[in-house]
């Protein structure tokens, strides 16, 4: 079965996902949206071209719509889009509110549409493994997770324009908290969050330092930081750690990653696997275990990956409702993260 996509959005995210359809037998692309009329990359010329997605949409009526765009438009774009008779992919955070996000994942399921959101480590074999190895030792879980970005030129002036409508420990949290609810099947109950300015460059009330602490009713608890900008450091940008009673499981990175590169926030390198066991004389019985992650994808195979999986959950009539269920959580605890910041106070959920 070839499906007909209509792709709005071609930045990072946006033009690996257009590659991938390009690429991919059983995708036909039949239009481009961009907000204006800049050439779009290199390889994707040939496609016709709109700057208005209504207007794209009523011309080419896709199988499916691939909505990469800034947070801001994609409730809109989705729900008009599935009304319209398309399935939808979206790129993460699925909404910038939470009654957004229900209102697309209710009209999917109104409409009888798949919906696919943008969680690329899903469905990388590294991170999959991660979570196999933390769940095999069992919760309650300490969650250590981060990831920084020192940024400059076109990769700030992204920043900038996505801090417009949302915050990093939203924009890039859903992917993390996602992790940790994938890890622990414990509920959500308190969230906190902190959050410091540190430029003049963005609206007086946003932040561009980010962190947030989640509770879950089996005593797990977790964090995650998350900064932009040129001031950022470059020094532990890149934290994914997990600590139970039984051990721990740990990414450890390339000395020599940089924080501006794509390729490290998916790139694992290596899982360090950690196990407390003791002998009578109360020392480690067991050395660490490291496990190479050689040959792994990049994140333009990812992406592909993830097209793949929607192209199956099209054709296949594949059941989304946990995997939506799932977004709508790691949203609400991020944007619960989102409100303590701005009002000082703890968020019960």
């Amino acid at each position: 079965m070839t499906i007909r996509v209509l792709v709005a959005g071609l930045g990072n995210m946006g033009r690996a996902h257009a590659m991938a359809y390009h690429n991919r037998p059983g995708y036909e692309i039949v239009g481009l949206v961009t907000r204006g009329i800049a050439p779009v990359p290199a390889g994707l010329e040939s496609y016709p071209h709109f700057t208005d997605f209504a207007e794209a949409l009523a011309a080419t009526s896709p199988d499916l719509a691939s909505i990469n765009t800034y947070s801001d438009t994609h409730a809109d774009y989705a729900v008009a889009a599935m009304e319209q008779g398309a399935h939808v992919f979206i790129e993460k955070p699925l909404a910038t509110t939470v009654a957004d996000a229900e209102r697309v994942v209710e009209t999917a399921k109104r409409l009888n549409k798949k919906l696919v959101v943008g969680y690329i480590l899903r469905h990388h074999p590294s991170w999959m493994r991660l979570i196999a190895e933390a769940r095999k030792l069992g919760g309650p879980y300490v969650f250590r997770m981060n990831l920084n970005q020192q940024s400059a030129g076109r990769f700030w002036q992204t920043h900038k324009t996505l801090m417009e409508t949302t915050s990093p420990i939203v924009d890039c949290g859903v992917h993390y908290v996602d992790v940790m609810c994938q890890i622990t099947d414990a509920k959500p109950v308190q969230v906190r969050g902190m959050g410091v300015r540190l430029t003049d460059d963005i609206a007086p009330e946003m932040y561009n330092y980010g962190h947030l602490q989640v509770l879950f009713d089996d005593g797990s608890v977790g964090w995650y930081e998350a900064a932009w900008g040129p001031m950022i450091s470059e020094t532990a940008f890149f934290v994914k750690d997990i600590m139970t009673p039984k051990g721990s499981v740990s990414i450890v990175m390339d000395e020599g990653a940089k924080s501006s590169d794509h390729e490290t926030h998916t790139k694992t390198d290596r899982i360090r696997i950690h196990r407390a066991d003791l002998s009578g004389a109360g020392e480690f019985i067991h050395e660490d275990e490291m496990l190479s992650m050689e040959g792994e994808p990049g994140h333009d195979a990812l992406c592909a990956a993830e097209q793949a999986y929607v192209h199956r959950a099209i054709t296949e009539d594949v059941d989304l409702s946990r995997h939506m269920q799932d977004a709508i959580q790691s949203l609400r605890i991020c944007l619960a993260a989102d409100e303590s910041v701005r009002t000082g106070k703890p968020v019960d959920l």
